[in-house]
């Protein structure tokens, strides 16, 4: 074994270290954000950034987010990130993932890991292998397997709770929804407003989903360059970050913004100029905590249950967080970042 751990200064954040094994081909980063509310949590991504500068700005970045995605699903987890430098379909291994576990069980349980993006449970298994902080486990009396549904469910839920505040009602029968990206959630949350009666127009560069989604689910399929052109209700934007952008935002004319993908906003000002327009942002860090939930029941060992609560839990949170922002005069991602803000001092000061 050839690992090598070297600590990186990064203000503001608990711990950075990048991890290299040569012998297995690994360089990774493992980011912990803050452990102010319990150990920190978040998914493993593999991913062939074209410099460490860049890959440094990526973990940070989505470990500071996991810190206020757990805060607000309540899970007693800190926030934490991963990141594995390369090409996940041309150097992942499982000397490589056990590397990876290797390096995670150095930082002694102050960190989480799971599945994120380039890493399946079937990778996380081989990491597993090596440390007792791996979770998104097929196997085991409380391995939570793939987090899409769960992810899915969340965001199902607080969309139903959007709807009711901007519509009047959370009965989607024949609204245009529009689902941009069909991978593993956005197809689930397709099936689900599919279930609800929503008029479901779909898009994504996979055009084996797309056929899927129009024969089984009977969606409107429309390219990927006319989502902005589309009239509809509700967005449910489940690809790629940044989808929300100064180009993008003066077309949109949903009336409601919900969706699974990460980083929607291309800039923090989107918030403004969405509310502005009159169109209800729900921020995505609070709506597709659904997946490390899922993970959380792992970690803590609890059931369904657990789960279910937590659910429940978000969607409550997005009720009393449109409460606020229309009370306040406040944007819902102000309000948002002000309630884990809040919890953030109140675990520091204890």
């Amino acid at each position: 074994m050839s690992l090598k751990l070297t600590e990186l200064e990064q203000p503001d954040f608990e711990r950075l270290v990048l991890a290299e094994d040569s012998d297995a081909g690994l360089r990774a980063l493992i980011c912990v954000h803050s452990t102010a509310l319990g150990p920190a949590a978040g998914g493993c991504r593999m991913w062939d950034y074209a410099s460490d500068d860049e890959a440094v700005a990526d973990v940070t970045r989505l470990a500071r987010g996991m810190t206020y995605k757990n805060a607000m699903a309540d899970l007693g987890l800190g926030g934490g990130k991963s990141v594995i430098i390369g090409d996940a379909r041309r150097d992942k291994t499982p000397d490589l993932m056990r590397a990876f576990g290797r390096a995670v069980e150095s930082l002694q349980g102050s960190y989480y890991t799971a599945e994120d993006v380039g890493i399946s449970t079937e990778d996380m298994a081989f990491a597993a292998e090596e440390t007792r902080y791996a979770v998104g486990l097929a196997g085991g009396d409380h391995g939570s397997g793939d987090p899409s549904p769960w992810t899915a469910e969340g965001v199902f839920r607080c969309l139903k709770v959007g709807a009711a505040h901007v519509f009047g009602s959370d009965d989607l029968t024949g609204r245009k929804v529009l689902v941009q990206g069909l991978g593993h959630v956005g197809m689930s949350l397709a099936e689900k407003l599919k279930d609800a009666g929503a008029h479901l127009i779909v898009t994504d560069i996979n055009d084996a989903a797309l056929e899927d989604a129009s024969t089984r689910l009977g969606a409107e399929v429309i390219a990927p360059d006319q989502v902005f052109q589309q009239e509809m209700d509700i967005f449910a934007p489940c690809a790629l970050g940044g989808a929300l952008n100064a180009g993008t935002v003066p077309q949109l004319t949903a009336r409601l913004v919900c969706g699974a993908a990460n980083n929607q906003l291309s800039t923090p000002e989107m918030a403004r100029v969405l509310q502005d327009r009159g169109i209800t942002y729900l921020p995505d860090y609070v709506v597709n905590a659904g997946g490390i939930i899922s993970a959380a029941g792992e970690i803590h060992r609890r059931g369904e249950n657990y789960r279910r609560a937590r659910l429940d839990g978000i969607a409550g949170r997005v009720q009393e967080m449109l409460q606020r922002a229309d009370a306040e005069g406040r944007t819902t991602n102000e309000i948002a970042n002000a309630m884990v803000d809040q919890m953030l001092d109140k675990a520091n000061a204890a």
